[in-house]
């Protein structure tokens, strides 16, 4: 579920919470906290998937609201309530995977029923919504459209919602990125997603593998690094620039079946979009040219019968 490219990301953010602490125990088991920071990221993407279903299952909850009063109007007594037998949301809530995880981690003990409320509310306005009720019966990309308008178009734009989420869960800013995409591609394809297992065991061994050897071979990554830098004085270049260098060094050296394209790639381009703006050239040219000095002298090994991003 979780990509290549995303524990890169949780390797990357770790690293550099450890190389800029003051702390020197901080991070004493550095794969245990690696493991917590991924188990972080699964609850907060369960949580978003449950506020979604809630939003969209609150059309239930207003009509018999709305039904319940002294003088109910027509229009009190005739909601439509469409959505609230939306496939998509049925295909989620009769997931077993997303049944275990709500058991697992209680997230009705901690929504925002008022936000639910107001965002279903904002929901109802919406030319969309109005479009989707009035059309009988049931056709799936329309079905997918709704819950992906709820998602994309009322809660992440929604400030009060940051906010909710930003006081649940410290990992928000960090994870933000990753759990947009992992959404997108949950509503894709949700029944492929196993909620209790964010990462494959082939996965976790990368994860794991990428953040032990980097640590383990700092010195000699750095080694290889200084000299390249020329005019830079390394005690000024960005740290997370050092981290992603170090990183990228270790994938080209260590990480046989992932091609060196690939590598330098992933690395280019999270250095744009977690670093500086010049991050990414600077990045691309330390790494091509470590790259062509090892390779020259043999000490880049690939596996070319497998393309693992």
């Amino acid at each position: 579920m979780i990509s290549r490219r995303n524990i890169r990301v949780k390797v990357m953010q770790l690293l550099y919470m450890i190389e800029a602490t003051d702390s020197p125990t901080a991070f004493k088991k550095p794969v245990e906290e690696l493991q917590k920071q991924l188990d972080k990221s699964r609850e907060l993407f369960v949580y978003l998937l449950y506020f979604l279903t809630e939003v969209a299952r609150y059309a239930e909850t207003s009509a018999q609201q709305r039904a319940s009063r002294n003088l109910p109007s027509e229009a009190d007594l005739n909601v439509n309530i469409k959505i609230a037998g939306n496939e998509f949301l049925w295909q989620i809530l009769e997931n077993p995977s997303f049944q275990k995880a709500i058991e697992k981690d209680g997230p009705e003990k901690i929504i925002d029923r008022e936000l639910v409320k107001k965002i279903f509310t904002d929901l109802t306005e919406t030319d969309k919504y109005k479009e989707y009720i009035l059309v009988a019966g049931r056709d799936k990309p329309k079905e997918k459209e709704i819950m992906k308008l709820i998602f994309n178009q009322l809660m992440l734009p929604n400030e009060s919602f940051i906010n909710h989420i930003e006081e649940l869960y410290n990992n928000w800013d960090d994870d933000a990125d990753m759990m947009d995409q992992l959404m997108q591609n949950y509503i894709q394809k949700p029944g492929i997603y196993n909620l209790q297992e964010m990462l494959s065991a082939e996965k976790w061994q990368f994860a794991r593998d990428l953040l032990t050897t980097t640590i383990d071979k700092k010195e000699y990554c750095a080694e290889l690094i200084k000299p390249k830098l020329k005019n830079w004085d390394s005690e000024r270049i960005a740290l997370l620039d050092m981290v992603l260098m170090r990183m990228g060094v270790c994938e080209l050296l260590y990480f046989e079946t992932i091609p060196t394209k690939v590598t330098i790639n992933e690395y280019i381009d999270l250095a744009k979009d977690y670093s500086t703006p010049q991050s990414g050239q600077f990045v691309n040219g330390i790494l091509d040219n470590i790259h062509k000095e090892m390779l020259e002298s043999g000490k880049i090994q690939k596996i070319n019968y497998k393309n693992k991003a």
